[in-house]
């Protein structure tokens, strides 16, 4: 059995593994770190969860050992599809470099300019970054790409399924040509490929397991019913009460869990929801302030928050150590994704449960998850669901009242209009205007109708064409 020692990593780096728990590396560690340190182009491509990241950050600090950062020239840099991911790179390179002199940048979203100006001015031998905020600092003069001598893209195909294409063009022609280009991904479409063949230079291809392949440390289930109602409000409901009641099932052994939903707005009323219903959740997805989706990722490492509702903004790369269960409350609009997700539980062997929700218009995206994975989602017996609350009746109508009515109701009311005090004094009401659109009321008086200019007409209008030619 392959151990890191048998890699040739610097000293340092097997201290620093050893130091975090380490003592075998993982298939796609084992199979790209050795073509990365003799300065090969790597495509890796494993299943989520299976440390991509080491595999790439254990080569780079050892093949950065030697040489100095000069300012705003980073040494190396590393591309990260979301400010999450890109985090998370950066706390690693912490623990595998924490014995080197080697320093590192992060250049994220929702974090001051200025600050990451001064870490760039003082030199730094590792530029961790998502694209958008990389090229914000290039425009504005403050970072040079030409010293860079090894690139990593991580989440290959993430990077270039959310639009990120011309960005990582551009970037890839700011850096030098010699370069040493790292690609790793957990799916690698046929387009993606073709894309990647056009940055990388006969690369060191590594894929250690199937393309969209599931983890089976992980237990899958589908929670498949058909609504009351086709309504979306009906479903959206209902589909809560289901989550719940899954929840409920689980017991104990939901330890805490990752709710996945598609859309932003339906992650907000999710996690009031389970709020709402005594259950400690908290929200992440994009629209929030950078400050506050740390702070949440750190509860939920730390166990003060047991569920965190999720965007697909957490679903590609995340490591969050000891995740129970992953719930996809929507079936996920790319079936790619569905990969990703139920990957942040069962990770490092682990045991995890990823159950599904679906209903009927859920059909086709279903069927594009079970093609990808190649397998059916085994069914599971639904759970007893509190049932729905009545609707509310509407108003009855004036109309709407029964033509049987006692004689006395009516008696009653002949006999209050003939004694109510007569008030003269009253105002006549007022006729009532003729309601409707364009065309109607013509005939309502509105006094003469004005002829031509009327008394106020300009003396130079009145003269006639010879007296104006004469005057």
């Amino acid at each position: 059995m392959t151990k890191f020692s048998d890699l040739n990593l610097d000293p340092k780096v097997l201290k620093a593994i050893a130091e975090a728990g380490y003592e075998t590396p993982t298939p796609i560690q084992a199979g790209a770190i050795p073509p990365a340190l003799e300065g090969r182009d790597v495509l890796g491509i494993a299943q989520t969860g299976t440390g991509k990241t080491a595999s790439f950050t254990l080569p780079t600090i050892t093949m950065l050992r030697k040489g100095r950062a000069r300012a705003r020239m980073p040494r190396s840099l590393v591309l990260c599809p979301t400010r999450e991911l890109a985090a998370q790179v950066a706390e690693n390179f912490d623990i595998y470099a924490k014995h080197t002199k080697l320093t590192k940048a992060l250049l994220i979203g929702g974090v001051s300019f200025k600050e990451q100006d001064a870490l760039i001015d003082r030199g730094v031998d590792v530029l961790i970054a998502t694209p958008g905020r990389l090229l914000d600092h290039f425009e504005r003069g403050k970072l040079l790409l030409t010293g860079v001598q090894i690139m990593v893209v991580d989440e290959a195909d993430r990077m270039l399924d959310m639009g990120f294409i011309p960005d990582i063009e551009k970037i890839f022609q700011l850096t030098p040509f010699t370069r040493q280009t790292l690609f790793f991904s957990a799916t690698m479409a046929p387009e993606i490929e073709r894309i990647t063949n056009t940055f990388l230079s006969a690369p060191a291809r590594i894929e250690v397991a199937r393309q969209s392949t599931t983890s089976d440390t992980i237990t899958q289930g589908l929670a498949y019913f058909k609504p009351s109602r086709r309504d979306r409000a009906t479903q959206f409901k209902e589909k809560r009460n289901m989550l719940r009641a899954l929840i409920e099932r689980e017991g104990e052994g939901c330890s805490n869990a990752i709710i996945f939903c598609n859309r932003k707005m339906d992650v907000d009323v999710v996690a009031k929801s389970l709020e709402k219903h005594g259950y400690n959740a908290a929200p992440i997805h994009g629209d929030l302030d950078q400050s506050q989706r740390m702070r949440t990722l750190d509860g939920f490492r730390d166990g003060s928050i047991r569920f965190l509702v999720a965007s697909d903004v957490a679903a590609r790369g995340l490591d969050i150590p000891n995740v129970s269960h992953v719930f996809n409350f929507d079936v996920p609009s790319h079936s790619e994704d569905y990969v990703h997700r139920i990957g942040r539980t069962g990770r490092a062997g682990r045991k995890g449960t990823a159950f599904t929700i679906a209903v009927p218009a859920d059909d086709k995206l279903l069927a594009g998850v079970e093609g990808l994975i190649q397998k059916d989602i085994p069914r599971v017996e639904l759970p007893e669901v509190e049932a729905p609350a009545p609707e509310k009746r509407s108003r009855r109508r004036k109309s709407d009242a029964p033509q049987d009515a006692p004689a006395k109701d009516a008696a009653e009311t002949q006999v209050a209009a003939e004694t109510a005090p007569a008030n003269d004094d009253k105002p006549a009401k007022r006729p009532r205007r003729e309601r409707g659109g364009r065309g109607r009321g013509r005939d309502r008086d509105n006094g003469p109708q004005p002829i031509g200019l009327g008394d106020h007409v300009p003396g130079f209008i009145a003269l006639s064409f010879d007296d104006r030619m004469a005057s």
